[in-house]
């Protein structure tokens, strides 16, 4: 149930994996990994001496990511909940995926300020949000629940970050990866 949006073929998970060009040894942070599915795919992507990060602020959530991870034999996730204000390390990642949560944030000129130091040298953001519209009763439309992608580039650009890359291959949502260089 939790895993089952993000696996659909609508939501194109083989073809994100494949534009974010993750190797062995690389270390992840998934920001709001919800149950997992992809925070579980980062780790079979950069093997046993790479390590993802499940950030979540919801202890269920991480309770499923914990057991699909033991499930699969996966030793190389880390839980955390950030709800608990546990830090991320410094200086520590390769790329930082966010995937339908970006609108959720506040302040997020100044969240992705913080951000930038969480990154290794060369490291990378990589948002994937909804786009505004959707029929006049969708959730994402009452609720607000996107972000236009103009807006997404300018605030990443106000935080210090250049956009690197950009996919349409989405059909709801932008798609946009961003560097500090």
């Amino acid at each position: 149930m939790f895993n089952q949006k993000a696996a659909s073929k609508k939501s194109r998970p083989d073809e994100i994996l494949k534009a974010l060009d993750l190797k062995a040894g690389q270390r992840v942070a998934d920001i709001g990994s919800g149950g997992g599915y992809f925070s579980l795919r980062f780790a079979e992507a950069v093997g046993s001496s790479g390590q993802v990060f499940a950030v979540d602020t919801e202890a269920k959530y991480l309770e499923v990511v914990q057991k699909n991870a033991l499930a699969r034999g996966l030793k190389n996730v880390q839980l955390v909940n950030i709800a608990a204000r546990v830090q991320l390390p410094d200086n520590t990642f390769d790329l930082i995926f966010f995937r339908n949560v970006y609108h959720h944030l506040e302040n997020r000129v100044d969240i992705m300020k913080g951000y930038r130091g969480k990154l290794k040298p060369g490291g990378r953001i990589a948002i994937v949000e909804y786009r505004p519209g959707g029929s006049i009763f969708s959730f994402r439309r009452l609720f607000g629940h996107n972000v236009p992608r103009e807006k997404i580039i300018a605030e990443m650009e106000a935080a210090g970050f250049r956009k690197a890359a950009e996919f349409e291959f989405l059909p709801e949502q932008s798609f946009t990866i961003f560097s500090t260089g």
